[in-house]
């Protein structure tokens, strides 16, 4: 197709060449729509690259808000994960110096239970508290170690910390609670145990053999009734005397009556009062023990040969002594 300029300056020729065998065909167009089929299509193109540029545009824009987004979302997950570990981090700190603490009091409760425990072997202590151990905790490599794995998550921590905290909090009433306790189970011990070996049961002479009981009686110089305030133990002179019971020596004399005597404070306001030795091997003050040697016995003060005149005063009033020696 060939176009043709013709005289008419508004309008032009357009030749259609077709095959050989066929004429020529004239096309007689207008100038100016020649000219605006190009500028339509320009136009055209224009408006489809801006159409697609605005598009573009709003593209972008939707990607860099949801990217945006993301981003907020992301940064919000890693603060959330970075407060999350600074939170157990502090947990950590905060338990590592109460675990400390709670170490310590362990110790102290140890070292109440352990001398708790040392009593009880020195006075022979069985049974129940005769088994107590020390607090302990044992960790032995040598044993075999195994098990599934099961991965931790956050929440999961973070529950074991709550459960830890809980768990150190009765830890710490029940340490309060044994502090308290241990100190005065030890002082009820030894205050048993003194009341036990205090109390007046031991048979204070090697001889068994009674010549007088408690009671009232015939008194052997006068002939006449007479009250008899405690038991007469038959022996020989120079034979051991023993405390009945562990106690204080509150008095060591001598008179026209008893002799040569000593009298022993116990605990419960008990007194026992030893008459009649030979010879006395403690002095007022000295602390005795249950069984120990305190003098020998004779035949000194009003008597009418060797024995132990043996008495049991309870808040000052004489009581029979045999239900003491026969426990």
């Amino acid at each position: 197709m060939r176009s043709v300029g013709l005289t008419n300056p508004h309008r032009m020729t357009l030749l259609v060449l077709r095959d050989a065998n066929q004429p020529v065909k004239q096309i007689q167009v207008s100038k100016p729509l020649v000219m605006a089929v190009p500028l339509i299509a320009l136009l055209s193109i224009s408006g489809l690259i801006v159409s697609l540029q605005l598009q573009h545009n709003q593209t972008t824009r939707t990607l860099e808000e949801l990217l945006q987004s993301q981003s907020l979302k992301f940064e919000a997950v890693v603060t959330d994960k970075n407060e999350a570990i600074q939170k157990l981090q502090n947990e950590v700190i905060s338990l590592s110096s109460q675990s400390k603490e709670m170490m310590e009091r362990m110790e102290r409760v140890a070292e109440l239970e352990a001398e708790l425990q040392k009593f009880i072997d020195k006075y022979g202590g069985q049974g129940e508290l005769g088994k107590l151990s020390a607090l302990t905790i044992e960790e032995d490599d040598s044993f075999g170690l195994g098990g599934e794995f099961i991965a931790v998550h956050d929440n999961e921590i973070e529950q074991l910390a709550q459960e830890t905290r809980d768990n150190y909090l009765e830890m710490s009433a029940m340490l309060d609670e044994m502090e308290k306790n241990v100190p005065i189970t030890l002082r009820k011990a030894k205050q048993t145990q003194y009341s036990i070996s205090g109390t007046p049961s031991e048979w204070p002479t090697l001889s068994k053999r009674l010549t007088s009981n408690f009671g009232y009686r015939t008194d052997p110089f006068k002939g006449s009734a007479a009250f008899h305030a405690g038991i007469d133990i038959a022996g020989k002179v120079g034979d051991p005397v023993y405390a009945a019971g562990a106690g204080k020596v509150i008095n060591t004399d001598r008179d026209g009556s008893h002799g040569k005597y000593i009298v022993i404070e116990h605990p419960g306001g008990l007194q026992t009062w030893y008459l009649h030795l030979s010879s006395i091997d403690v002095s007022t003050g000295d602390t005795v023990t249950k069984g120990e040697s305190i003098g020998k016995l004779g035949n000194t003060g009003r008597s009418t040969g060797p024995h132990l005149h043996f008495e049991i005063v309870k808040q000052g009033k004489q009581i029979n002594p045999l239900p003491y020696l026969e426990q």
